[in-house]
């Protein structure tokens, strides 16, 4: 079974992934072009100094992927960082170690030590968002029902466009991604 390191060393770059999207790759770069890190002397700083490797389990058909993997980006170039992605379903062994309440959910960002072993975990969504997701899936009746799938569709179009549009989502993953590594890599 192969490491987590051995998954990053034979992954693409998150700027290659992105450039490879098949599916939301236009609504993941408007979020990109229109994003910059806040002025975060601390975060960045540490980073560039402990300069940890990041590990990014992704598919592009992802919504949570699409906002969040643009974020992560930026924040990778303004600390010049080695962030590299792996397809979930390609593997599954991987997202296997790291689930979310028992499931494959994606993005998870898995930040690496120095020895290579995971440090901590971020993904697949900050907890107010996480939040807001679910009060809004409360809406889609049971699978059973007949207006299922066209609910589940409604919610999931409000989700997207909500993620594309609304700035303070992508800050707020930013501060969730800063809240979790930032006590790791001040520690290294």
């Amino acid at each position: 079974m192969a490491t987590e390191l051995e998954y990053f060393e034979r992954a693409i770059s998150l700027e290659e992934y992105m450039d490879r999207m098949e599916q939301l790759k236009d609504n993941s770069f408007s979020i990109y072009e229109k994003f910059d890190v806040p002025k975060d002397d601390e975060f960045i700083t540490r980073l560039k100094e402990v300069k940890p490797r990041i590990l990014v389990i992704t598919e592009d058909w992802c919504g949570d992927a699409m906002m969040n993997n643009p974020v992560l980006r930026r924040i990778a170039e303004a600390a010049d960082l080695d962030v590299r992605a792996v397809y979930r379903d390609e593997d599954t062994d991987l997202i296997d170690r790291h689930l979310t309440n028992g499931g494959r959910s994606i993005p998870v960002y898995l930040l690496l030590g120095e020895d290579g072993e995971v440090a901590a975990k971020w993904g697949p969504r900050a907890a107010t968002i996480q939040k807001h997701v679910m009060e809004l899936k409360q809406q889609i009746p049971a699978k059973d029902a007949p207006d299922f799938e066209e609910k589940q569709r409604m919610v999931h179009e409000k989700i997207h466009a909500e993620y594309t549009t609304k700035p303070e989502y992508w800050l707020t993953v930013y501060e969730d991604i800063r809240t979790t590594f930032l006590p790791v890599v001040q520690e290294a």
